[in-house]
């Protein structure tokens, strides 16, 4: 019987923010006390965001709160941590990135089945103030949609 993938944390502001063009997955070097904050549940990826720097990837800005049971050996909570994909991947993210307006922001950390933090990467592209304004409008006029659709299945 193998485990199921375990949502730590979700980024939902990201889709609001951002036009995810592409999704990547990548792992996470921690420490153990940050793995085991993870797993309860205690991490935060609203402002964070991924950079390439000597051709690694580190992810910034991602709050892991210390341990409760950790030492004076606890981690630091906004450290910047390295993110694991495979060399190709890492240069042809590069070469998007290199492309104006487009940054690397984290959707969710998780856990896969086989145990191993992960963390989804997306490609994106910042929105404007008018393309939330359309976003909006039209998720309102989807709801109407359902609204009087549903009324009319009553009858």
């Amino acid at each position: 019987m193998g485990r199921q993938v375990k949502i730590v944390t979700d980024n939902r502001r990201a889709r609001h923010d951002y036009f995810i063009l592409e999704t990547y997955e990548a792992g996470i070097a921690l420490t153990g006390t940050e793995v085991k904050s993870l797993r309860n549940g205690k991490a935060n990826i609203k402002d964070s965001y991924a950079r390439l720097e000597n051709g690694e990837l580190i992810l910034h800005d991602m709050h892991i709160s210390p341990y409760e049971q950790g030492n004076r050996f606890n981690h630091e909570p906004r450290r910047p941590r390295r993110l694991l994909m495979h060399r190709y991947e890492i240069q042809r993210l590069y070469g998007k990135i290199r492309e104006k307006g487009l940054t690397l922001i984290p959707l969710k950390v998780y856990f896969n089945e086989r145990g191993r933090a992960k963390v989804e990467l997306a490609l994106a592209k910042g929105k404007r103030l008018y393309d939330k304004r359309e976003d909006i409008a039209a998720r309102d006029a989807q709801r109407e949609i359902a609204k009087a659709f549903r009324e009319r299945q009553k009858f």
